[in-house]
Order: C-alpha cells, then sequence, then structure tokens
C-alpha cells in the first residue's frame, strides 16, 4: 500500500482536489492523507455543492489541519509524496519559506526536506513577482507547480474533462495511470 497527501487549501478552485480525490479513491493501492485547511472548508461552501463529511469521506485518513503531531508531519512516516490542489498564494508563501503553523505546510514542508514528490496547483491569476517568487523557491527546492492551465487538444466537452486533465497532470506527477483525458498523439502527417 502506497500513501499519498492531498491537502486542499482555501483558493479557488476546491473541486479540482475534490475530483483528485475522487479519482485517488477508485485506484487500488493507494491510501489517501487528507488535509483540508480551514480556508478550504469555507471555498467549499462558496464554490460546491459538497458538504465538508463529504469530501472528507472521500478520504481513507483525514487530519486536522491544527494537528503538528500528525503521522504525515514527520519524515518517518513514508508516503510516495504530496499535493496541494488547489494551492492558495498564502499556502505557498509558507510552504516556500518553511513556514510550518498548520499541518498542510507542515506535510508540505517534510515532504520536500526528504526529497519526495510535491505536486502544488496555484489557482491564483495574475500574478506578481512575490508570487514568482514563492514559485522559483519551491521549485529550486524539487516541488512542482503545475497551474491548471487547460489544454485543448483532447478536445473538451464539459467543465468536468477540463477538471480532469489537471487532475491527470497531477496524477502523471506520481507516475499513476489513468485515462482522465486523451494524450497528445502528434500530427505525424
Amino acid at each position: 500500500m502506497q500513501r499519498m497527501i492531498v491537502g486542499v487549501s482555501g483558493s479557488s478552485g476546491v473541486i479540482y482536489g475534490i475530483r483528485l480525490l475522487e479519482v485517488l479513491r477508485d485506484i487500488d493501492g493507494i491510501e489517501t492523507h487528507l488535509i483540508l485547511s480551514k480556508g478550504a472548508k469555507l471555498t467549499l461552501g462558496l464554490e460546491t455543492a459538497y458538504a465538508v463529511a463529504e469530501v472528507e469521506a472521500l478520504a481513507d485518513i483525514v487530519h486536522n489541519p491544527d494537528n503538528l503531531a500528525a503521522s504525515v508531519s514527520s519524515g518517518s512516516f513514508r508516503v510516495m509524496g504530496m499535493a496541494v490542489v488547489p494551492c492558495s498564494m498564502k499556502s505557498l508563501a509558507q510552504i516556500a519559506l518553511s513556514l510550518n503553523d498548520n499541518l498542510l505546510t507542515r506535510a508540505a514542508d517534510v515532504t520536500l526536506k526528504e526529497r519526495r514528490k510535491l505536486v502544488l496547483v496555484p489557482r491564483e491569476t495574475p500574478l506578481h513577482l512575490g508570487h514568482l517568487r514563492h514559485m522559483t523557491a519551491v521549485t529550486e527546492m524539487g516541488g512542482i507547480i503545475l497551474p491548471p492551465a487547460p489544454s485543448f487538444y483532447h478536445a473538451p466537452k464539459t467543465i468536468g474533462d477540463l477538471i480532469d486533465q489537471t487532475v491527470g497532470k497531477v496524477l502523471d506527477q506520481f507516475g499513476i495511470e489513468h485515462g482522465l483525458f486523451r494524450r497528445w498523439g502528434g500530427n505525424d502527417t
């Protein structure tokens, strides 16, 4: 059994995190550990029809974001990595500066220090220089910045198709097989 941490922060776009949890739930051999920030719980009510309990039910284990003694706060707790989907600019800054005052940012910091895969999906636009510098800092530490920028070569028909393409790109970073979108096959004519 492999473990994956899914952090959902208070940025717009919580549907990306929800969809990631839905997909991971249906993949055998992956145990999900959810950290739902206080801001994410608020955004959930503003952007979706999901109740907090429904989202938490998608994960195998739910961690209190205030519990800095949780298993995922230690490097000795083995995980394949962590995805923060979406990643607010506040969480990005805290991760970039190793400010670990909540479990989401502490788990991300531990992921980086253990040289495990950390994927951040920042949703904010436009970006100012501070945002870009924080993204650069996280990248220099080994993290991956994966903005939810849609592609259109897979001919999306719905918003769900666009969400699935981003979630699929997150899964690709962890080497997790999926069929969420049609991959580019090239134009060899």
